[in-house]
């Protein structure tokens, strides 16, 4: 049952979390940032990659992955970055971000399909969902859009993984084609981790706290 409902208790803490800070400089995001985007990858690697690789064609294997980093990144055109933390909605905007809507709700939704009962990436999307929550509703709740277009939006994204988890869990998959579709998952993974690690530094300089909450990631991830 947690795999359903972690998901929905990040969006809802998220949600909370916006709520509480009236101005996103108020919490530091880019920490939080850099733990989830550490754990998300270390889970990655640690749990859904030997799994994939030991029932997929290696080179097959890495088609998908690149098919996933690909995917990712024309899902980006539409969502400006959204999935790591960028959100570019205008205050004065009154017109539904329908764009940002749809590639987010496709991420979310593939994102469910590697929770099962059998590993740990259920934490990982957890942590990942809660900043990237919270980012989204503070620029939801500082726009011009309706209260009902807030909700439906949160709504809909909040029911996308655990949508993606249930189809997974319940439809009889091939089970290539279930290691296929946790490959390109994999792959949209890495490139989200990858660039959460890689943008949340300034300059390119060393960052202690940065690199304290990346070894956390890690470490969280290795004992889980």
């Amino acid at each position: 049952m947690n795999t359903y409902l972690f998901p929905i208790y990040a969006v809802i803490l998220g949600v909370v979390i916006a709520k509480l800070s009236k101005n996103k400089k108020n919490w530091n995001t880019k920490l939080l940032l850099s733990f989830s985007g550490a754990l998300l990858l270390a889970l990655t690697l640690f749990e859904l990659l030997p799994e994939v690789y030991s029932n997929l064609d290696t080179k097959l294997t890495g088609l998908f992955i690149m098919c996933g980093i690909l995917l990712q990144i024309i899902l980006e055109l539409f969502s400006k970055g959204a999935e790591h933390g960028h959100v570019h909605i205008h205050k004065h905007e009154t017109t539904f971000p329908w764009l940002l809507f749809i590639s987010l709700c496709i991420h979310s939704f593939l994102e469910g399909f590697p929770i099962h009962q059998h590993n740990d990436m259920v934490y990982g999307v957890l942590v990942h969902k809660v900043p990237i929550a919270a980012l989204i509703s503070m620029f939801l709740f500082q726009s011009k859009f309706s209260k009902m277009q807030i909700i439906a939006f949160l709504l809909v994204f909040t029911a996308m993984t655990p949508l993606g988890t249930y189809i997974s869990n319940t439809s009889n998959l091939n089970i290539q084609l279930a290691h296929s579709i946790n490959a390109i998952v994999i792959g949209i993974f890495f490139h989200i981790s990858t660039t959460i690690l890689f943008e949340s530094g300034e300059g390119h300089k060393f960052n202690l706290s940065k690199f304290v909450s990346i070894i956390l990631g890690v470490g969280v991830a290795y004992l889980i």
